[in-house]
């Protein structure tokens, strides 16, 4: 928005940026999304220039550059390789002609992977990306509660438990599994309990007790920023707002300034920041992906959950802008899968997206094995579920990660990943169990390469 309008006015970005009193690099970070748009800014565009702050409806309700750019990941448009730059200029120079792409390929949905746009799954992620994954009101509040918990007790167990009590005259009791054999957490008003499976860790215990005074506490703000998303499906709605109460959940746990103080400290070191803040890895991804406070923001992590199908149980983009998780199986090649081959070890793996040459992004990835919250033990009839949490950053700032020390984050030297074998083209993949979907597929009785399928780029 800004780009096209300096160029609108015949300015320089420089010229501009003198105008409106900031640096031209910070400027240039505001037009490429990676800095907010603050009011200050607001009011000098509208006092300096022709500006209606109603057209950012039009680019918010796009989702930017990311939203395009996750519209244009569909498997349709796979072989055309189209970059953020390209996407960029779209955006400037015909920002109507994008609206009308955009309306239109929401109004169609994803017919060719099946995925409905109505889906109240993607519509309740999709309204995390909005925010880009950080809600700056629920983490000060969170923050607050947090210094007032630790001035209570060093112990955060002690402390939840105590806050139930006190503020809300609840008592906190675990329950034997077999009492509580479909359940995790449970709010008994009758006998004023908060009831926890004895099955969940110490962590997920602090978790949920947290959880629920997020549900007692923050209550107003959690139904507002619900009722502003303007779902009109109630389970989006609801989806949505049991987001945001683990989302408070986990600031109250890891405390924004406290817990970005130890990622810089430490090199983003997940063993030790695990430790230090009593947390699973899981608990330690999500928050990961949450730190962009104006001012004070962390590396733009993204986070996604599998299984060992391929198939994604959770998906958190945060400001990352990556496209990897824009499909609903995942690349056999990516060594997500290969952390079920080594339970609770960390694999770590610089990748690119195959196919696109230097168009493609690059990211490095950390990947580890999890259990359920509160899974049983295993059994001949029912195995113990377990998923692969993975954690990834761009590779271009992944030498700032203790875990990415001796890994080579040469652009030569990244493994190639599709988006799964329907949306990757990819030439002469031995892993590759499908032909992408509508590509032309060549035959040659003379001769069978090392892939299963020969297509026309």
């Amino acid at each position: 928005m800004l780009r096209r309008l300096h160029r609108k006015e015949g300015l320089t970005q420089a010229a501009m940026a003198a105008r409106l009193a900031i640096s031209p690099s910070y400027l240039n970070l505001i037009e490429r999304n990676q800095r907010p748009l603050s009011a200050r800014l607001l009011v000098a565009l509208a006092q300096h220039f022709d500006f209606d702050p109603r057209s950012l409806t039009r680019d918010e309700a796009i989702g930017g550059i990311d939203g395009m750019r996750r519209r244009l990941s569909d498997e349709r448009f796979a072989d055309l390789a189209i970059d953020r730059d390209e996407v960029a200029e779209w955006l400037a120079a015909a920002p109507q002609g994008a609206v009308a792409f955009a309306r239109l390929f929401d109004s169609m949905g994803s017919e060719v992977s099946g995925i409905s746009v109505a889906d109240p799954l993607v519509l309740a992620r999709r309204e995390v990306e909005r925010w880009r994954n950080h809600f700056a009101d629920l983490d000060a509040a969170a923050e607050a509660l947090a210094d007032e918990l630790r001035l209570a007790s060093g112990d955060i167990s002690s402390a939840l438990a105590e806050r139930l009590r006190q503020r809300h005259q609840l008592s906190l009791r675990i329950l034997p599994g077999d009492v509580m054999p479909d359940a995790l957490r449970r709010l008994d008003l009758h006998a004023r309990q908060l009831q926890l499976s004895e099955m969940l860790d110490p962590a997920s215990r602090n978790f949920q007790v947290a959880v629920q005074l997020a549900l007692l506490e923050q209550r107003d703000a959690i139904r507002a920023l619900g009722e502003g998303a303007g779902f009109a499906d109630r389970a989006a709605r609801r989806l949505f707002e049991r987001y945001l109460a683990g989302y408070f959940a986990a600031a109250v746990m890891m405390p924004y300034g406290r817990f970005l103080r130890a990622c810089e400290a430490t090199n983003y070191d997940p063993a030790v920041l695990q430790r230090r803040f009593g947390v699973g890895f899981e608990q330690l991804a999500h928050r990961l992906t949450t730190l962009q406070r104006v001012g004070q923001r962390g590396l733009p992590f993204f986070m996604a959950r599998l299984d060992r199908a391929g198939q994604f149980s959770k998906r958190l983009v945060g400001a990352s802008g990556t496209l990897l998780l824009e499909s609903e199986v995942s690349c056999p090649l990516w060594n997500a899968h290969a952390a079920f081959e080594q339970a609770g070890q960390m694999r770590v793996q610089h990748i690119a997206l195959a196919g696109q040459g230097d168009a493609a992004g690059q990211w490095v990835t950390l990947a580890r094995t999890v259990h359920a919250s509160g899974a049983a033990a295993q059994t001949s009839a029912q195995p113990s579920a377990q998923f692969a949490v993975v954690l990834g950053l761009d590779a271009s700032l992944a030498g700032q990660l203790a875990s990415a020390r001796g890994l080579s984050l040469r652009r030569d030297d990244a493994v190639p990943i599709g988006l799964g074998c329907a949306r990757c083209h990819f030439p002469d993949c031995q892993q590759r169990s499908l032909p992408p979907r509508g590509a032309a597929l060549r035959f040659d009785e003379r001769m069978r390469a090392l892939s299963p399928f020969d297509f026309a780029g």
